[in-house]
């Protein structure tokens, strides 16, 4: 396992056996790396700076096309709950682990949130104002402190819930007394690649301030994957297909058309769009994505052909941690000053070249993870986490 577990390579099986890797699950973060940076790149791509989409300030283009509307609805929040459902996911596997190892469960995994945040910390001043690994370095250690416990988890989770429930409705309520203004930070998109450093770590209290916010969704969504692995929600059985059922209808039925308004309404509402239906709508996806995985499966071993989407989405999900980072990398590349200054150049034009730019980034990043993949066992960012944390592929 390595020190991530939203991006760690997943494996079950008995106790006595090498655990085969659960193909579903690298789909799934293969889906939910690409769906981030359908968020992260209107901030890569906005002419007024990576803060301006998300604390009121310009977008690209006019803003009143459609499309562009529903590119950034398609992808916002959704992405990030699946990928940190997957983090709980990921990171119950190894309490197993280490649970049939009989090891010590908490001593020997305080070195991965370690590591985790210096590379998240790195990612931010170096590449990405908006890294969620710092926040999920942080929430995976009070997660990871109650995993032994069954009641602990419950309460842990419902608390956690229920103060990110208050948290964003004390956000909702500022941001109708106090609507935010144009200019909220200085845009440096033409700026050279120092003067973006050194703006990162000036402006760390305002890019940072998002890791507040999810930090409590993020344990509540850590203990509901694992409690969505234990109940049997990703196995191919008719109780795990009761259970993604279920959540379809939740997630699909009832808080898309919720979401859908929000987003809409906008204004105030982004809040409750991004942090509390989004969520729900991303666990739906991921009962839904399942379930046709699983049929699709199904074929595969009857004799069907398994698919290119499907490699190139596990590829992407194997090397979770390097395509994360190598996605920002490129995307900053492409539309910083310091780059080829897209940002600048075509910020005020058609926001067509943003769906674009998302295409291209994606395909070089399926590319780069099959090739690699053909070559090694693990992503580059992976082994180094391994080696910093001591731990070994299994």
């Amino acid at each position: 396992m390595t020190t991530t577990a939203a991006f760690a390579p997943d494996r079950v099986g008995d106790k006595s056996s090498h655990r085969p890797r659960v193909d579903v699950l690298d789909v799934l973060r293969g889906i939910a790396i690409l769906g981030t940076l359908g968020t992260n790149v209107w901030a890569f791509a906005d002419p007024d700076g990576p803060a301006a989409g998300a604390l009121g300030g310009s977008s690209p283009g006019t803003g009143s096309e459609w499309y562009e509307a529903l590119a950034r609805w398609v992808f916002n929040g959704k992405a990030l709950a699946i990928l940190t459902l997957l983090f709980g996911v990921g990171l119950y596997l190894q309490f197993e682990s280490a649970q049939r190892r009989g090891g010590r469960w908490l001593r020997g995994y305080l070195r991965r949130p370690a590591v985790l945040f210096a590379e998240g910390l790195a990612h931010y001043v170096v590449i990405f104002e908006w890294d969620v690994l710092m926040g999920y370095a942080l929430a995976g250690l009070v997660a990871a402190s109650v995993l032994r416990h069954r009641r602990t988890r419950r309460v842990v989770l419902a608390l956690s819930a229920a103060v990110h429930i208050g948290l964003i409705a004390l956000l909702t309520t500022h941001r109708l007394q106090n609507p935010p203004g144009a200019d909220v930070l200085p845009a440096w998109t033409s700026d050279d690649y120092v003067a973006q450093l050194v703006g990162r770590l000036d402006n760390a209290a305002v890019y940072r301030s998002e890791l507040v916010v999810l930090l409590p969704m993020s344990v509540a969504m850590f203990l509901c994957g694992a409690a969505l692995w234990r109940s049997g929600a990703f196995g191919d059985t008719a109780a795990g297909a009761r259970i993604r059922r279920r959540l379809m209808t939740l997630g699909l039925g009832v808080a898309l058309p919720v979401n859908l308004a929000l987003a809409v309404a906008g204004g105030a509402g982004l809040f409750a769009e991004r942090y509390l239906t989004a969520p729900l709508v991303g666990i739906g996806v991921v009962a839904a994505v399942t379930s046709l995985l699983q049929r699709h499966a199904r074929r595969a071993t009857a004799g069907g052909p398994r698919g290119a989407v499907r490699r190139s989405l596990a590829a992407v999900g194997r090397t979770a941690l390097s395509c994360y980072i190598l996605q920002n990398l490129l995307a900053s590349a492409l539309c910083y000053g310091w780059g080829l200054g897209l940002a600048e150049r075509l910020g005020g034009a058609s926001p067509w070249y943003v769906p674009a730019l998302w295409l291209t980034v994606c395909g070089v990043n399926v590319a780069a993870a099959r090739w690699w993949l053909r070559r090694f066992g693990g992503g580059p960012a992976e082994s180094l986490s391994r080696r910093l944390t001591g731990t070994r592929r299994r």
